[in-house]
């Protein structure tokens, strides 16, 4: 499609000797929610990791923006737009809330950091008034704002969310779904990597769902909820 902005073929990586993604191909059009869906330890996080250079790749090519980036290091995956907001929150917990977000902009969106903090504490308005408390007081669900808008501080493209709802009560599920339909809708390209299948397709415009490090099921998210082996295999419908 003309308008991809990411793109990943035949991509293969793992830790040690043990390999973990097996040939993943992906894509994603600017202004997309794209869902990665399944449950825990298919090779989900080890995509993230790889997307942003934390993890090496063994092979196939990943391409944002046009441009191959499987070899870059994760400063120069940063500076080209691609943000990552880790599953587990991974804020600094005696720092401030204020002080966490000005983080965020430490390698990208500096020069417009006070209108990038104003634009997320009106997403999020709970942190502006925790400004000056430490990040480690937090609740679990303001933590993981806190999170999401540190990785909004670097202006990003492309915003991979990495579980955001784990660890949330059902309410703040529901609403962290709600925050991301929303910045989704001001124009913000999403990869959602998560577990919550219904949720997730709920908003997500297309889904891939990933078993032992392969992708087995992708498509619109209407098509993947008709799907008799997502049904089966995920939702317990037959």
């Amino acid at each position: 499609m003309s308008d991809t902005l990411l793109e990943i073929s035949g991509l293969r990586g793992g830790y040690g000797a043990v390999e973990v993604l097996r040939g993943v191909d992906l894509d994603i059009a600017s202004g997309e929610i794209v869902a990665l869906l399944g449950s825990n330890g298919v090779g989900k996080t080890t995509l993230s990791s790889i997307l942003t250079g934390l993890v090496s790749c063994w092979g196939g090519a990943i391409r944002f923006k046009g441009r191959e980036i499987q070899k870059l290091s994760p400063r120069a995956i940063i500076d080209m737009g691609l943000i990552h907001v880790p599953e587990g929150r991974h804020i600094f917990p005696n720092l401030s809330v204020r002080e966490n977000l000005e983080l965020g902009s430490y390698r990208r969106g500096r020069a417009n950091r006070a209108k990038n903090m104003e634009h997320v504490v009106s997403v999020f308005p709970r942190l502006s008034e925790r400004f000056d408390q430490k990040a480690g007081t937090l609740s679990g669900g303001e933590q993981q704002m806190l999170a999401i808008g540190r990785g909004m501080m670097a202006e990003p493209e492309l915003l991979i969310l990495d579980e955001p709802s784990i660890g949330l009560s059902p309410l703040l599920v529901e609403e962290m779904f709600e925050l991301i339909t929303t910045l989704n809708g001001e124009g913000l390209t999403i990869l959602l990597v998560e577990q919550n299948v219904l949720q997730s397709m709920e908003i997500a415009n297309r889904a891939f769902v990933m078993e032992n490090g392969a992708i087995t099921l992708s498509g619109t998210s209407a098509e993947l909820m008709d799907d008799p082996e997502l049904q089966r295999s995920y939702l317990g419908l037959v």
